[in-house]
């Protein structure tokens, strides 16, 4: 919603050029572009004028120099202009001139002249006539005749921005990679030759599998959400569908969460689709590979797409299959607006191009299980004698035999039963997973008399201890906001100096484990490294969610520490999100036949626990699904989330026009509170039914227009569906 005090002035010279019409026209009173209309007669030479500088007038039915003509057939553009504006969200009508008819194509992008600036945009469509009833400023020029805004794609970007209140332009933005000449010029590489069918019997041990990949080689649309097994080669899979849809002469996007499942992903289809048939797109890519990657798509020379959630957009010839692999992996949510999500984006594209799609992963999202249950997609798992024939045999800490034989099971970070688990899986010659939910080596001090948590006394951040030696003396605590070093801390409650850890990071487990294990090697695979596979010996692998590496053969046990951690966050999806996370863990240790082990830090009683156990995410799925709808929790209902100083989201609340359900939670501050107990920040839910989702983000795309109309300068966020509801 922000915007700079030149766009405004654009926006402000724009609203005074549609004064007195129903439709703004890219056209200004003031602006000394050529126009399609000529004057009645010539103007007046002057009385007196230097032979060498004077311009002749023009004779009757002459031309004036310098004036252009209107192409011979369409003279008329449609024009989405580059300003993200939300009272500027439609297209603007220009003439195309006589010079520019061959190559001002649809999709192409232009320059135009808006508002006394010229300003980037893309040509939506030609038409012979414009509703506008005054003259029309011509094309200044077309800066690519490449028509990187197809039709299908732009009917894609435009739901999606409806979809969650935003703007065409700032979809645009993450559709449509910026342009390079250079690579724009390269001659394109050849399309590439249709893959025989794969060997698809892999798919036979789940239910519906064969007849979900016998859909898509014949293109019959289908829908599925998939659960994966245990130790499951999902890669493979995943590259037996695209394979599938691309040996029947169409195309498939497949997108994951991050680089190393990209890397896995790519290897599987290059392996048997051909690599001159598959391409990688990820943001990380410089710009002119970047470009050319997405040129060879477009221009369709080839027909498999995978990628992080840059790939969302592909823009893949003829599209059969679109893949969203974990989707409850907060990487899917693009954090510029409008904030689409993958799932949400894939499941438009698929639905307009009566395409298929495939949502995988080894957990079940709520928004997975609504697709289940609303009969719009179709469960594709194992039969349980299956699944248990692959699953590890899970442990939770606590139970009791484990009690009775060790008091302390039931409160020990690392009880007798995770040690023994890994002694088993070192003496069968099989490395160990070790999950430590919080990276660093002890990112949460607290008093060590009261346990009042440990502030910086300078910016009131939480102090850490960052682990380490200068000099051969251990690094003092040091604050994790503002980085000071605190040398003589003091408790403000009760006076005390002495520190306890609250939370034990990964480095500091490694060093606890290490000297548990001596002679076993210790890796760590987190933030600064991580790692993409381990071989198949006794070591032990720290890691932190979302970084654990492919063992060789499978780990022979698997440690899921902290689990309070994970299950006490203050936020909707906490058990949901332990769950995906420690699923996708368990799925990398070996069959409980082989011995492969899983110990859980939590307690046996727990709901998600026991989903782990019986390795059951969809019965997870369905109870937090029932419990949502009853609290009136996404995705059982729509909601937006407005962020902003407190006369900002008061102020847009105003203006904000509900549906019959609307329902508005807050406003609640965030972050500091003064001492008159008023914050910076605030923070207000809206919430409404999801059959008036599409209501709601209408009302906030003209909430928007209204704002950037009157040229409000406090900015403010607005997202649709957010992931973070606390």
């Amino acid at each position: 919603m922000k915007a700079t005090s030149k766009l405004f002035e654009v926006a402000f010279l724009a609203s005074g050029m549609s004064e007195g019409s129903g439709r703004d026209h890219g056209v200004s009173s003031s602006e000394p572009a050529a126009l399609w209309e000529l004057p009645e007669k010539p103007p007046p030479a002057p009385a007196k004028a230097a032979p060498s500088r004077a311009r002749k007038p023009a004779k009757a039915g002459q031309k004036a120099k310098g004036a252009q003509s209107p192409a011979p057939e369409r003279p008329v553009a449609r024009i989405v202009v580059d300003i993200p504006l939300a009272h500027l969200d439609r297209t603007f009508d220009y003439l195309v001139p006589e010079k520019l008819h061959e190559t001002a194509v649809p999709g192409c992008r232009v320059r135009v002249r808006f508002a006394g600036q010229l300003v980037d945009g893309y040509l939506i469509e030609r038409g012979e006539t414009s509703d506008y009833g005054s003259k029309l400023a011509f094309l200044d020029r077309v800066t690519s005749p490449e028509a990187v805004l197809p039709p299908s794609s732009h009917a894609v970007c435009r739901a999606v921005a409806d979809r969650y209140g935003g703007t065409l332009s700032d979809v645009l933005r993450l559709a449509i990679p910026p342009r390079h000449a250079k690579a724009e010029a390269e001659p394109p590489p050849a399309p590439a030759a249709l893959p025989e069918a794969p060997d698809t019997t892999a798919w036979g041990r789940y239910q519906r599998g064969p007849a979900f990949l016998e859909a898509l080689a014949e293109g019959k649309p289908a829908n599925a959400v998939w659960q994966a097994l245990p130790g499951e080669d999902w890669p493979r899979r995943l590259a037996e569908a695209a394979a599938s849809v691309a040996a029947a002469g169409r195309g498939a996007v497949l997108v994951v969460p991050d680089h190393r499942d990209l890397t896995r992903v790519h290897e599987a289809c290059a392996a048997l689709v051909g690599e001159e048939a598959v391409v990688a797109l990820i943001a990380g890519l410089g710009p002119a590979e970047r470009y050319r990657r997405w040129l060879a798509v477009l221009r369709g020379a080839v027909r498999v797409v995978v990628g992080t959630r840059a790939a969302m957009f592909a823009p893949v010839h003829d599209p059969g299959l679109f893949v969203v692999w974990d989707d409850g992996d907060d990487l899917h949510l693009d954090p510029h607006a409008p904030y689409p999500h993958v799932r949400d984006v894939l499941m438009d594209r698929a639905h307009a191009a009566k395409a298929s799609l495939l949502v995988g992963g080894f957990a079940r999202t709520a928004e997975a299980q609504l697709l289940v249950e609303s009969g719009w997609a179709v469960p594709v798992l194992a039969d349980r004698t299956v699944l248990r024939s692959a699953a590890p045999r899970v442990t939770p800490v606590g139970e009791d035999f484990d009690v009775a034989r060790d008091e302390a099971a039931r409160v020990a970070r690392l009880p007798a039963v995770a040690f023994e688990a890994a002694r088993q899986a070192f003496a069968a010659g099989l490395p160990t997973l070790v999950q430590v939910p919080r990276r660093g080596y002890v990112p949460g001090l607290a008093c060590g008399n009261c346990r009042t948590p440990a502030h910086c006394r300078r910016c009131a951040g939480p102090l850490a201890l960052p682990g380490g030696s200068v000099d051969g003396q251990p690094k003092p605590p040091a604050c994790r906001w503002c980085g000071v070093p605190e040398t003589a801390f003091r408790c403000t409650a009760c006076g005390s100096v002495r520190l306890r850890a609250v939370i034990v990071g990964a480095k500091r487990t490694a060093e606890e484990l290490g000297r548990a294990f001596p002679g076993i090697p210790v890796r760590t695979s987190g933030a600064a490294e991580v790692l993409a596979s381990v071989p198949g010996k006794p070591a032990l692998v720290v890691c932190t969610p979302g970084a654990e590496p492919v063992a060789e053969g499978g780990y022979g046990a698997a440690l899921l520490l902290d689990g309070w951690a994970l299950l006490g966050r203050q936020d909707l999806r906490a058990g949901e999100e332990a769950l995906r996370r420690w699923m996708a863990a368990a799925s990398l240790v070996r069959p409980a036949a082989s011995g492969g082990r899983v110990i859980v830090g939590a307690e046996a009683g727990m709901p998600v626990v026991q989903a782990l156990v019986r390795w059951d995410p969809a019965w997870h799925a369905g109870q937090e699904l029932s419990e949502r709808r009853e609290l009136g929790f996404p995705p059982a209902m729509r909601m937006a989330s407005v962020e902003g100083s407190p006369d900002a989201v008061a102020g847009f609340l105003d203006d904000l026009p509900l549906p019959s359900s609307g329902e508005v939670l807050g406003p609640v501050p965030l972050g500091e509170i003064d001492e008159d107990g008023n914050a910076a920040r605030e923070r207000a839910l809206v919430r409404v039914s999801r059959a008036e989702g599409k209501a709601l983000s209408s009302s906030i795309h003209a909430a928007a227009a209204r704002r950037d109309a009157k040229k409000a300068t406090e900015p403010i966020r607005v997202q649709v569906d957010p992931l973070d509801l606390i």
